[in-house]
């Protein structure tokens, strides 16, 4: 089986420290695999993203010394592959109309002596799962299992090793389309990825926990699992996940092969002795493979 990676930044500002980990990381693990290397800009969330910010990531890249295999996609322009899927999933019944605001589900849950915590996960109730259809719901979700039989999900990460989440009383019947209309990040990320054939998927530590969900939407979509390995975090002074959310400085790519000789200390590889990025990235191909290759 040929191996294909990708890195998938979102627009919503350039490359900074932490997305320069997982690009790093991802294509290195391509390129120890002898395999390819693919660019997704996941543009679905359209009002987070900053105008320009997809040219200045490709831009970043290439001053790195980071080229796609291939010419890179848009998740903008795939809404066609996210309908079609949505469509298979109603059709089977895995997927249903929702009509709930997000109060009401926050009322729903306080009712149920569950209420809400703060930076939690908002677990849906399943407040419409057993409704009459209705024309024009505000957003589809897909069926999670129930208390008889809940959504348990085993999967492999290469670096966390084994991971399980329940589904069901975790998350609960998670959106696929938006109220807004928008696409959901968990239906656009699983159909992009089986549309390029992605075989591994090398991200970052903070989006580990969307993994249980997309195997769950692979698993109703009859789609290949790809493999999993996710990487460690950078962090603020005060031990905060390094974001654009929280005023993460872009990256500087004048002087390239400091910002990779930084981002591989995060990786935990050796410093690596080159004039240019191109001889520093292929000098840490190796280090690669002894150490991430499991």
């Amino acid at each position: 089986m040929e191996y294909i990676g990708r890195f998938a930044p979102s627009p919503t500002g350039p490359l900074h420290a932490g997305s320069l980990v997982a690009a790093l990381a991802s294509w290195l693990d391509a390129r120890a695999h002898g395999g390819r290397w693919l660019v997704r800009i996941e543009d679905v969330d359209t009002p987070r993203c900053m105008p320009g910010a997809d040219v200045e990531i490709l831009r970043q890249l290439t001053a790195l010394g980071l080229r796609p295999d291939e010419p890179p996609v848009w998740q903008s322009q795939r809404a066609a592959g996210y309908e079609a899927a949505l469509q298979r999933l109603i059709a089977r019944g895995d997927a249903y109309g929702c009509r709930c605001t997000r109060r009401q589900i926050e009322l729903a849950l306080e009712a149920a002596g569950r209420p809400h915590a703060r930076h939690h996960e908002l677990v849906y109730p399943g407040t419409c799962r057993l409704a009459p259809p209705t024309a024009a719901p505000r957003a589809w979700r897909v069926r999670c299992g129930d208390e008889a039989r809940p959504v348990v999900v085993d999967w492999h990460d290469r670096r966390l090793g084994p991971q399980r989440q329940d589904v069901t009383h975790a998350v609960g019947d998670f959106v696929l389309r938006r109220a807004d209309g928008l696409w959901a990040y968990q239906l656009a990320v699983v159909v992009d990825d089986a549309e390029q054939g992605i075989t591994h998927i090398v991200r970052g530590e903070d989006l580990a926990d969307n993994t249980a969900r997309q195997i769950h939407l692979q698993r109703l979509l009859r789609l290949a699992l790809p493999r999993y390995l996710h990487t460690p975090l950078v962090r603020d002074a005060r031990g905060e996940k390094l974001s654009k959310q929280h005023g993460a400085p872009a990256l500087d790519v004048a002087r390239p092969i400091e910002a990779l000789q930084a981002a591989a200390e995060v990786l935990g590889l050796p410093p690596q002795s080159a004039a240019t990025s191109a001889d520093w990235l292929a000098s840490a191909v190796p280090a690669w493979r002894g150490r991430w290759m499991a």
